[in-house]
């Protein structure tokens, strides 16, 4: 009976897609992970505890695992799926034409929104203040990204900018900077000035919006309170 139904749905993928609701395409994308139960129930509970087909990507693996049905497989094959959508993503969103907080913030909280594991960034800038590229890093946890400092050289020699600007997310928490946070940025503005790179500032978005240490005046506090001694740390957090 199930192989019935699921050919039966493969054809309307094949003809007709647009047809295809949300858990009907969640139902079929199972079809691999699960090959001899009816998915169908899953598909709908999945969509009723994370939302949308968009809430069940972007889900941890450990969030998955939560909803009755979901093992280790299915849920290692839906955050597969997750992580390939949120590249793909990335790789198609353009950076704003220029550097204005209020557009870098606005681009940012839509770049973050939805997110369940802290992301860190920065951004490259050439002369003129546009940025020109983007890395990434994440610990695949919600409370820490980390980047080493062998890894900011490569990127530096690689790219050799003007000027940088960090972000990173707080996905359950407000945007209000920790400790780690101040020693972070000092971190990373002492590492600008060594490199003659201008340190723009770094921005965090929390759940209540957006930070900013340029808007906050923090910058020039931050970089009196910590020494160049800080650059032999192995890591930044």
């Amino acid at each position: 009976m199930h192989e019935g139904h699921r050919q039966r749905m493969l054809r309307r993928l094949e003809q007709n897609e647009e047809s295809l609701e949300e858990h009907e395409l969640l139902e079929i994308m199972l079809f691999n992970a699960i090959p001899r139960k009816n998915t169908n129930p899953l598909a709908h509970e999945l969509i009723r505890s994370f939302g949308s087909i968009e809430g069940v990507l972007r889900a941890s693996f450990e969030q998955l695992q939560t909803v009755s049905g979901v093992g280790t497989e299915t849920a290692a094959y839906l955050r597969i799926a997750g992580i390939l959508n949120g590249r793909v993503k990335y790789s198609e969103q353009t950076f704003p034409a220029g550097l204005n907080p209020a557009s870098f913030e606005e681009f940012l909280s839509a770049r973050y929104c939805g997110y369940a594991t802290e992301v860190f960034e920065i951004f490259f800038l050439d002369a003129h203040g546009k940025a020109m590229h983007c890395s990434r890093f994440t610990d695949y946890s919600e409370t820490s990204a980390t980047v080493s400092i062998d890894k900011l050289n490569k990127l530096f020699a690689a790219h050799e900018p003007s000027g940088m600007l960090a972000a990173h997310n707080h996905p359950s928490a407000p945007s209000l900077p920790s400790a780690a946070d101040d020693k972070f940025t000092a971190h990373l503005a002492l590492y600008c000035s060594v490199h003659r790179v201008k340190f723009y500032d770094h921005i965090i978005i929390g759940t209540d919006g957006a930070y900013s240490y340029f808007k906050q005046r923090r910058l020039d506090e931050i970089r009196n309170e910590y020494n160049v001694a800080a650059l032999i740390d192995k890591k930044f957090k």
